[in-house]
């Protein structure tokens, strides 16, 4: 009966062994459709996922302009974007420096702080562990309108009007590609507001291979009568989202609610410099920026798209790391310099007193008989 027992303990064991590895290995291989800005759909029994994203909007009063670099990772050799738009996009290639000189622009700025008192890493108090840490055409079915298609280096662009999700799900499977259902319901919203759809086919550079790294920006040029950045579309993501998102305008901006995630918060706000390059160029007529982080620890609870306005003032805002340092006097810690001199003065001072005491005349004792 014992070894009975025991016999069907290691079957149940095993069986929930097995049953965690297989939800485990669900969640490795399945396809994360969202991203801050659109969606991504893989070919048929493939995966991909978007690591990364960085996204910079522009906007003059009158047009929007959004430049989306994507690194993505998974086995695909091919990928579908589709990102919704207010009005008709043209679209074109985006210089990758012009990430590089916003991560610059919008770094935080490194002071010297100075302390009295040894703290954690000075000594007498080393511990070891000095590590820091660290601080997104033809052929189309009815319900759908091609008023656009351009080849622009690895990809195919089409810019797609769609009155039905259904029949922008039929496009999209004439071209190898299926539509969830779950973002097929997520797009019903746009198509209600009678947006569009800039659909776009990913590929790698050699053919067969799979889709990984970070792709060529694309730059959305399109008619805005006030600022939007589409982010409906990340509710359907299955874990906790980051939103990183450059503005530039002629003024500070503020997103004019959460939308379900935290509290946004501003971690840059200045006028562009004068320095050459495609920041430069993107920020002419529009040379305020605003970095904008937020976070949404559950995704379903996203509302709607952020809109953005002009915030109350132009206070300028820049991130500061201090980096601390032991004041030092002669390369000598100055506290332990202190604690010597306080400690020799006391001792002089003892010394002192202890020799007057010991010079002192002693008093003439008088007797009564």
């Amino acid at each position: 009966m014992g070894r009975l027992l025991r016999e069907w303990g290691r079957v149940r064991l095993l069986t929930v062994v097995l049953a965690l590895l297989g939800v485990q290995l669900g969640s490795l291989v399945a396809p994360a459709y969202a991203c801050g800005c659109g969606a991504v759909i893989p070919g048929a029994r493939q995966q991909v996922g978007v690591d990364r994203e960085e996204s910079v909007v522009r906007w003059d009063g009158r047009q929007e302009q959004i430049v989306m670099s994507l690194t993505v990772g998974g086995d695909a050799d091919k990928a579908a974007w589709i990102m919704p738009v207010p009005h008709r996009a043209t679209v074109k290639l985006g210089d990758p420096e012009l990430f590089t000189q916003l991560r610059a622009a919008t770094a935080p700025v490194h002071r010297d702080r100075y302390h009295f008192w040894p703290q954690d890493g000075d000594w007498p108090l080393v511990t070891g562990d000095d590590s820091g840490a660290p601080l997104p055409g033809a052929g189309a079915p009815q319900g759908v309108g091609v008023v656009g298609r351009q080849k622009l280096g690895p990809f195919d662009v089409a810019r797609l009007t769609a009155t039905d999700p259904a029949a922008l799900d039929g496009w999209l499977h004439s071209h190898g590609f299926v539509l969830p259902d779950r973002l097929k319901d997520a797009l019903q919203p746009y198509v209600d507001q009678r947006w569009e759809f800039v659909a776009v086919r990913l590929a790698p550079d050699r053919a067969g291979a799979p889709l990984t790294g970070t792709l060529d920006p694309l730059h959305l040029t399109f008619a805005a009568a006030g600022l939007v950045y589409p982010m409906r579309l990340s509710r359907l993501a299955r874990t906790p989202q980051s939103l990183g998102l450059y503005v530039l305008a002629a003024h500070r901006m503020e997103t004019s609610s959460a939308i379900g995630g935290e509290r946004p918060r501003v971690t840059y706000a200045g006028r562009v410099g004068t320095h050459q390059g495609p920041l430069s160029a993107l920020a002419k007529g529009a040379p305020y920026l605003t970095a904008i982080g937020q976070e949404f620890p559950r995704p379903s609870s996203i509302s709607g798209d952020h809109r953005l306005r002009r915030a109350s003032s132009d206070a300028p805002f820049e991130q500061v790391v201090y980096d601390d340092h032991l004041r030092t006097v002669a390369g000598l810690p100055a506290w332990l310099l202190t604690a010597v001199g306080t400690l020799g003065v006391l001792v002089t001072s003892l010394a002192v007193c202890a020799l007057r005491r010991s010079g002192r005349p002693k008093p003439a004792h008088t007797g009564v008989r």
